[in-house]
């Protein structure tokens, strides 16, 4: 899942209009290191946090059904997860970053969700949104700096593009034939259910 997400906002990045095509994407931790290696425009898209967004944790199954329309078999609800990127721009000038910030914030804010067409493999499979929330702000335990000084750099423009994503948890439960047949009751001779009639002929104990 966190592979094809990946892919996904690369692709919507390079496939975005106001983004020159010679600029490069990468998925890197922008260090000091890193930074000093970069010889052309770069967007990069650090993934830095994985959360579970309970708030969306379902409970229950889901029934699958075959061209009958007859449940075969159920699964779990998938469970929701939060990726958080940091996204940075790096070129020679600040002022060309800013625009370059510019362009990706406007990139973003198009889609609440990623598109279909970029949806693929195990993310179609659950037929499920993939939410983008862009520059919103942080958790109250969790601080763009804080981010930043464990990188080992030094404080500069970002965007935080969260996507929440279903992932499925690739579990089935075959279903049992459905009921074809209605309620019966056996009764006697005298039209009593068999239960009753037994409990009719029991003795009192006077």
């Amino acid at each position: 899942m966190i592979g094809e997400i990946d892919d996904a906002l690369r692709t919507l990045v390079k496939e975005s209009d106001g983004i020159a095509a010679d600029v490069d994407v990468a998925l890197d931790a922008p260090t000091k290191d890193w930074a000093a290696r970069r010889n052309a425009p770069t967007v990069d898209l650090f993934l830095y946090d994985i959360r579970e967004d309970v708030r969306r944790r379902e409970y229950g199954f889901s029934e699958q059904r075959d061209d009958r329309g007859i449940v075969t078999h159920r699964a779990p609800a998938p469970r929701y997860f939060k990726l958080s990127y940091l996204v940075t721009a790096w070129t020679q000038r600040p002022d060309d970053e800013h625009r370059l910030l510019d362009a990706l914030l406007r990139c973003f804010i198009r889609f609440d969700a990623i598109p279909d067409a970029f949806i693929i493999e195990t993310l179609a499979e659950t037929g499920l949104r993939c939410s983008i929330t862009i520059a919103q702000p942080p958790p109250e335990d969790r601080a763009f700096a804080d981010v930043w000084s464990s990188l080992g750099g030094e404080l500069k423009p970002s965007l935080d593009v969260v996507v929440t994503a279903p992932l499925s948890r690739s579990i089935l439960y075959p279903a049992g034939p459905p009921v074809t047949g209605g309620v019966t009751a056996q009764l006697d001779a005298a039209g009593l259910g068999i239960e009753d009639a037994a409990f009719r002929a029991a003795p009192t104990g006077d």
